[in-house]
């Protein structure tokens, strides 16, 4: 597919998202992929180390729905939902964990720097915090230009307890940058639980250091995600500055496929299995009238069967020449 063919099909499925059962699609969609995304790690397919995000759907999706195509999103190596809500299709992102030509940097990048700018994703980073500073720098430049694109930085809890988050918090605050701070708070920062490591119940309170406007707010509820991300957009665009929203949510996972997370404490996976985000919005349609239960098992078994094929269409693409890895480096 050519890059014309492949940015159109980027932002019709951005597009998409103002239709409520497609954000229910896409939740749908990133759960799978990341799904088998696991069992492609555990066949040796995938080279490295990938961090999957199954559980954190509604986030992704929830910010997804309340950006342009123009505004700039940094997140972290866990970024394989953001890509896909923000328009990248599954094939796209499977085919760069793979390695392969047909992925969204050409296979170069793998599982943790993926990227699109048709969509407004920024390189995906492994570095903690590393999106933070980045995400005000963006800012800082529709500012200047007399934009009102907003720049949204996506991190992890344990990202609150360095550097860059203090510094890049302070500054957006200074110079009153359009940027949206986004810690999704899964409660673990790698294999830590977050009371052993911070000293404040919700990082939201940080906010208050840098007089900035703050909220806490249910991860697990799309609708909550959408809600709070709007005012805080809305803001940025108006000129009022950052703000810094804490999505309470939670990994079903291990911190990366090498972790089975046996460290948490009994029980706690399953009380938040019943908060699956899935779930609550898929109700919520129900009870809105707008799907019953049987277009929603319908609607999953067409999505599995979708990501299935994209995954097969995945494997098979061509791995890159190893001169590509000199490719794109300099910029004339």
């Amino acid at each position: 597919m050519s890059d014309p063919e492949q940015a159109e099909r980027e932002l019709s499925r951005r597009a998409q998202l103002s239709e409520p059962v497609e954000r229910l699609r896409r939740m749908m969609e990133i759960r799978h992929t990341e799904d088998l995304i696991k069992g492609l790690f555990a066949g040796g397919l995938v080279a490295g180390s990938t961090h999957t995000c199954q559980g954190q759907e509604a986030v992704s999706v929830g910010i997804a729905a309340s950006v342009r195509p123009s505004d700039a999103v940094c997140c972290t190596y866990r970024g394989h939902g953001h890509a896909m809500a923000l328009g990248m299709a599954p094939e796209q992102v499977v085919g760069e964990i793979l390695g392969r030509t047909t992925g969204c940097v050409g296979g170069i990048g793998g599982s943790m720097h993926l990227s699109s700018r048709t969509i407004g994703l920024m390189p995906t980073m492994a570095i903690i915090g590393a999106g933070i500073p980045i995400a005000a720098g963006v800012a800082w430049a529709a500012q200047l230009r007399g934009s009102d694109d907003v720049a949204v930085s996506i991190f992890g809890d344990g990202t609150a307890n360095i550097g860059a988050f203090h510094e890049g918090l302070n500054i957006a605050a200074v110079w009153r940058l359009p940027v949206i701070f986004v810690c999704e708070n899964n409660l673990y920062g790698e294999y830590s639980p977050l009371a052993t490591t911070t000293a404040v119940k919700d990082i939201a309170e940080r906010a208050t250091s840098y007089a900035m406007p703050s909220a806490v707010v249910d991860g697990q509820d799309l609708d909550a995600v959408a809600s709070a991300m709007g005012v805080a957009v809305d803001r940025a665009r108006s000129g009022g500055g950052p703000t810094l929203l804490e999505m309470k949510t939670y990994r079903y996972s291990g911190h990366s496929r090498s972790d089975p997370a046996t460290y948490r404490p009994e029980g706690e996976l399953d009380e938040w299995l019943a908060r699956d985000p899935i779930d609550i919005y898929a109700s919520r349609l129900q009870r809105q009238g707008v799907l019953d239960v049987d277009a929603v098992a319908a609607l999953r078994a067409d999505i599995e069967a979708e990501v299935d094929r994209a995954v097969e269409t995945a494997k098979q693409g061509p791995e890159p020449d190893r001169s590509e890895m000199f490719a794109h480096v300099y910029a004339s």
